[in-house]
């Protein structure tokens, strides 16, 4: 099949100087949302796609069927706060869930937030949410069409009044109450010219930390924390469990590092009323540190200080020098401390990462010393809610098979066992029809890379399945077993198989893995991506021709890169939101804090790095005449802040001249963007946070 794709002009004198190396950018003027050129070829763009995925002689079939089994009940972990319990459900199909509260477990539930009922299109969603300490009010945030801005309302939490206060201009912002919920600390940025919708592409800089008392004007909160000398740094506080402490953390892009402060609220004679006395911890970025718990002036962390797999250290406040500092918990030999959490006064919930599978333990808070084995199966702990003053708490449970498992544990007991809180079952799909494996596939460098592969039982090895291989690699994130109804339909129903490979970039085994994949070492992603398709074509499962591959994000750069290095090697390839111009990304929203994984254009040796797999500087021009690429669909969304629409827009203009002018180009070469929409697929690293938002 031919396809004639829509022209767009090429601006052959748009020249960029790279430390002396001159570097075409011919469709730089789709860098501007608001353009007439751009909406143009988008709207071309979309008239081209949509017809032909229309016409496809499944996708009325699977919608309906996607429908039906997507249409089952969904629930986070219960969250205590004062004395009632909260609770996120969506009854199957609701565009967004809903929170619940119940005054006990036995209690009758009636709705506490509903944000459904704020748009009638669904696209303003909750993004983020915090119940102040004893339940007394409710502060959220709420984002349009996708986008990372968020504005943030208040409410009484007894009466559900909606109280007049508003937050403006927040992202990537911390929501922490003071204990006597008098206010609350949050981040925002400077005003700026232009639009702050989400369409924008201005760089994110010059983020501040701001106290905002209840029941004021938001041009009267009070600034606690800000860095003029240091506009990229972004900052977090925590209330320590005791509520006398609020603990800063600051990084500066995505390297798991950061600076660590503190300020001893009970030391404040007038309370809040200006920059905070902060008191520096740490004040370098050689290391992470992610506070516990405190006793008193010992505070307990989460690090990968001299430990790349992590571990747990504590330090007393009042003899601050690093020698004095003492480890509570060794990195293991081989499994990654994931999430750890206090609760019953006096211990501590423990995740470690076992080869991309999660084991939970319960510890003793003052020794370390194992206290109990949590029971899970092959997979994720998907959600978790506790508090150090509570003694019950819950876990969820998700794997590939399994929507979700809630468990329920109280260590008050003289025998604490888990049970079961709330099971989930999907009408038409049976669990036992499907099995997931684990494989360790080598990739050209010979480093063992895990895969997992789901498919239906008593599959045959004759090279006929269809293949959805998925990958990630970066920014430390480990992709474990998730559910996802669409998924199992594609195995079902089409006798497919599901291939997740956990290529370096990821966490799935500490920061040594992680820095495998990062910077100058970026190649090994897109090696060890291309092996485990190599790997599932020698092993008689799949044909090349079979093999799809997908990826959101960096995802989406890493399926872009790989068909360009490897066109021969899939017959389709999906790319979601992906990076695709390397030499520009730090220009763009938050684009600078990538520059930790992947380097910045700006310096002449990481210049190099990057030249060498920019999915954009990387297409073939015509006449081209190398082996023709896969079928390619390319999406995004204009309200994509993050990862900004221009990225995808530049490299299918790009593809569509080199490639797509091509005779022995017959599979398509397409891209779809979605109007009033942000991300259309979020990292699926699953989040360690209770329900949405760790009420």
């Amino acid at each position: 099949m031919t396809f004639k794709y829509p022209a767009a002009r090429r601006d052959e004198n748009k020249v960029d100087d790279y430390n002396g190396t001159k570097i075409c950018d011919p469709y730089a003027w789709l860098e501007d949302p608001d353009g007439a050129e751009t909406m143009a070829f988008v709207e071309e763009q979309n008239k081209l796609t949509m017809p032909y995925l229309e016409q496809c002689a499944v996708q009325a079939k699977f919608h309906q069927r996607l429908t039906e089994l997507y249409d089952y009940p969904k629930y986070s972990c219960p969250y205590k706060r004062g004395k009632r319990y909260f609770y996120f459900h969506n009854k199957g199909l609701q565009n967004q869930d809903v929170l619940y509260v119940q005054d006990s477990l036995d209690a009758p539930a009636t709705v506490f937030f509903d944000p459904n009922k704020l748009s009638e299109d669904g696209t303003v969603a909750l993004k983020m949410g915090r119940l102040s300490e004893e339940c007394e009010y409710f502060a959220y945030g709420l984002s349009s069409s996708g986008s990372d801005w968020v504005t943030v309302r208040f409410m009484k939490a007894d009466d559900l009044t909606s109280l007049p206060d508003v937050l403006e201009r927040v992202k990537f912002s911390c929501l922490a109450w003071t204990h006597d919920a008098k206010g609350i600390f949050y981040n925002c940025y400077p005003r700026q010219e232009g639009k702050t919708d989400g369409t924008e592409t201005t760089c994110n800089i010059n983020q501040k930390l701001y106290y905002h008392v209840i029941g004021t004007d938001q041009s009267q909160d009070i600034l606690v924390a800000e860095f003029p000398d240091h506009p990229k740094w972004h900052s977090s506080v925590t209330i320590s469990d005791d509520g006398r402490y609020a603990v800063l953390s600051i990084t500066e892009g995505c390297q798991p590092v950061n600076q660590l402060w503190y300020c001893d609220l009970q030391q404040l004679p007038s309370g809040i009323t200006g920059l905070l006395p902060w008191v520096k911890l740490v004040d370098n970025f050689d290391a992470q540190y992610s506070y516990i718990t405190n006793e008193g002036t010992v505070f307990t962390f989460r690090s990968n200080l001299d430990a790349p797999r992590y571990c747990i250290i504590n330090i007393d406040i009042q003899k601050a020098e690093r020698q004095h500092w003492t480890t509570l918990m060794p990195q293991h030999s081989k499994d990654v401390l994931g999430f750890v959490s206090c609760v019953n006064q006096h211990h501590l919930l423990v995740n470690y990462v076992h080869d991309v599978k999660d084991i939970l333990q319960v510890y003793e808070l003052s020794t370390g010393r194992l206290v109990m084995d949590l029971p899970l199966d092959v997979g994720t702990v998907a959600g978790v809610s506790c508090k150090r003053k509570h003694s019950d708490f819950f876990y969820k449970f998700t794997s590939f098979t399994t929507p979700g498992i809630i468990y329920y544990c109280d260590l008050s007991e003289s025998k604490p066992q888990p049970t079961v809180f709330r099971e989930v079952e999907v009408k038409g799909i049976k669990q036992e029809d499907y099995q997931t494996t684990q494989v360790f596939y080598p990739s050209k460098d010979g480093t063992k890379i895990p895969m997992f592969l789901v498919h239906a039982k008593g599959l045959k090895k004759d090279g006929s399945h269809p293949v959805l291989l998925y990958g990630y690699g970066g920014f430390e994130a480990s992709i474990q077993p998730y559910y996802n109804v669409a998924y199992l339909l594609f195995v079902r129903h089409l006798g497919g198989i599901l291939a997740v490979a956990n290529i370096r970039g990821g966490g799935e085994y500490g920061l040594t893995w992680h820095k495998a994949g990062t910077l100058g070492n970026k190649q090994n992603c897109f090696d060890d991506f291309q092996c485990a398709a190599e790997y599932l074509i020698q092993e008689n499962f799949t044909t090349a021709s079979r093999v799809a591959i997908n990826g959101a994000s960096n995802g989406g750069l890493l399926v872009a890169a790989c068909v360009n290095q490897r066109p021969d090697l899939y017959g389709c390839a999906v790319a979601e939101v992906g990076v695709m111009d390397m030499l520009k990304f730090h220009k763009f929203t938050i684009g600078h804090a990538w520059t930790t994984d992947y380097g910045c254009s700006d310096d002449p040796e990481q210049f190099k790095w990057l030249i060498k797999y920019s999915p954009l500087h990387n297409l073939p021009q015509p006449p081209y005449t190398g082996p023709p690429y896969p079928a390619v669909l390319l999406l995004t969304g204009d309200h994509d802040d993050r990862v900004v629409p221009l990225h995808t827009l530049k490299y299918c203009a790009e593809l569509q001249h080199g490639v797509g002018s091509s005779a022995a180009q017959q599979q398509p070469l397409l891209q779809r963007l979605w109007v009033s929409a942000g991300r259309i697929d979020e990292i699926r690293s699953v989040q360690r946070t209770a329900a949405t938002s760790g009420l």
